[in-house]
């Protein structure tokens, strides 16, 4: 299908994409949504955290050269790290690359790794949100493995979304926890080693713990302070949806 100028009205944009994906799931609406004329250049930005597997096994059926970023913040569990290299070979996934902050901006910012004890914020700006901002200049739109159930930010997620000047594609934005296990066992794909240590949700080693029965999936990223999200979904500090739902 030729690609169409994406110029036009974000939510217009957003609307359209989402009407024609109506009636897709999987795999199929996945390669539907990178098909499509209005989404541009498009990445797949991966935590190769605790739920990222069924993304990543969608894509690889249906696009496996893709562009697929990885932030390697440098704080990660080295279980991260073992998962993300063994995913992607065992998928064939050819498009990894992996991002990191600038040494430079460390050696100036965080010299003895200790930013995230002091402003976590700034800690994440720092290891994540520039160094995406860097790696997707180029893209038109990302795609994301966020879901609705995930915690209260998350609840209104859209299908597509205009967020700064790119569209968001968050292919499993309606799908229960429920479907998710249930993929991953359906496709024998491989967990990651620390979900069965009590972590549902997975981040840099300093700033995640273990999650109790009964708890928010995220309550351990960043437990007890007034933070759930790292900052990469945000423009200009907030959390910015705009869609056509």
């Amino acid at each position: 299908m030729p690609r169409e100028s994406i110029s036009s009205a974000p939510v217009d944009r957003a609307s359209r994409i989402i009407a024609d994906l109506e009636g897709l799931t999987g795999p199929e609406q996945l390669g539907a949504a990178l098909d499509h004329p209005l989404t541009g250049e498009v990445a797949m930005v991966s935590s190769f955290g605790a739920d990222s597997v069924v993304l990543l096994h969608m894509l690889s059926q249906v696009a496996p050269a893709t562009p697929l970023l990885f932030i390697d913040t440098q704080m990660l569990f080295p279980e991260t790290l073992d998962y993300q290299r063994e995913v992607a070979d065992k998928l064939g996934l050819t498009g990894v690359r992996v991002i990191r902050a600038r040494a430079m901006n460390l050696a100036q910012k965080d010299p003895a790794n200790t930013l995230h004890m002091r402003d976590t914020d700034a800690c994440c700006d720092l290891r994540k949100t520039r160094p995406l901002d860097e790696a997707l200049a180029g893209f038109d739109s990302w795609i994301t493995g966020r879901k609705r159930f995930q915690n209260g930010n998350r609840a209104a997620l859209p299908l597509v979304e205009e967020s700064g000047n790119r569209l968001k594609i968050n292919p499993l934005a309606d799908w229960t926890a429920g479907q998710i296990a249930d993929y991953i066992r359906a496709h024998k794909l491989p967990r990651h080693p620390l979900v069965t240590k009590g972590y549902p949700s997975i981040g840099c080693a300093p700033c995640t713990s273990p999650v109790a029965e009964g708890e928010d999936p995220r309550a351990g990223r960043w437990r007890g302070q007034d933070k759930d999200e790292c900052g990469i979904h945000f423009v200009d500090g907030k959390i910015v949806r705009t869609n056509a739902a």
